[in-house]
This record gives structure tokens, sequence and C-alpha cells, in this order.
């Protein structure tokens, strides 16, 4: 089941990047989800602010938000990180820049694909088993057959 909790963290000039990093306990299954990105309401007229954000997994470094106060004051980029340490760094501009999202952590089940596999070939197996299924098949089978042989005996 998952456990949903909400995120939020604030941006300025003096405390300019915050990192979010996976819970030891989650080892799979825990993403970071980012809905809004705002621009404070006493942010400087006519200054650019740019968040940026770096993955360590990805070895992902980029902008997501460029606000400016008279102009954008929200942006709601709607981005997933999943299982990586993300870093958000006010790049350029005072803020304060208000970043909104969801922690997800799901307990996601471990499968090991050769039992899968097995499990699959064992549901082929009753599939051919089925009576109506295997009387078609060997109808089709015969009729392929007997087309086979219309054909042969005419070259003769």
């Amino acid at each position: 089941m998952a456990e949903e909790s909400f995120y939020g963290v604030t941006l300025t000039a003096e405390s300019n990047s915050v990192t979010w990093d996976v819970d030891e306990d989650y080892a799979r299954g825990q993403k970071l989800v980012i809905k809004q990105i705002l621009l404070g309401a006493e942010a400087k007229d006519n200054e650019f602010n740019v968040v940026e954000v770096n993955t360590v997994k990805d070895s992902v470094q980029i902008p997501i938000a460029v606000l400016k106060a008279g102009e954008t004051r929200a942006v709601n980029p709607d981005v997933e990180f999943y299982e990586s340490k993300v870093t958000f760094k006010l790049i350029k501009g005072s803020g304060p820049v208000y970043i909104h999202g969801h922690n997800i952590k799901d307990d996601v089940e471990v499968v090991d694909m050769e039992e899968e596999d097995e499990e699959d070939d064992v549901v082929e197996d009753e599939e051919d088993e089925h009576p109506k299924k295997r009387a078609k098949i060997e109808q089709n089978a015969a009729a392929a057959a007997g087309d086979k042989n219309a054909k042969n005996n005419k070259k003769k």
C-alpha cells in the first residue's frame, strides 16, 4: 500500500539549495512528484528567479522553472523523480520560491523473473488443454493439411 505525504520547501538567496533523498527504509518504490513551483509575493519586481534541478541517478542538471514577478508567478511542471537523490537550487534571483509536491512511498514486491516465466508456461499449458480450443486447433491443422494435399493432387 502506498504512503503519500506533502512535500514543500522554500528557496531564498540565503538558503538557495535543498536536497531530497530516498528513505533507507524503502529500498524501492519511492518517488518525489513536483506539482507546483511558486514565486513568493515579496519577490523583487523585474528579477528573474531560476530553479535548477540536479539528479544523481540520471546525472541531469537543468532549469525546471523561470519565474518573474509581474509575469510568471507559478509553473506546474508535474515531474517525477523515482528512487533518486534530487537537489533543487535557486541559481538566479533572491526568491522566495516555493516548491510543492508529494513524497510517495510504495511497497513494491520484487518478482523473480524465472518464477514469472514458469507461471506463464503453466497458463499456456492449461490453455492448450482446453477441449474446445484443442479441437479448433486440430480442425485448423486438418484443413491446412487438406488444402496442401489438394494443391499437390492438382500438380500431378
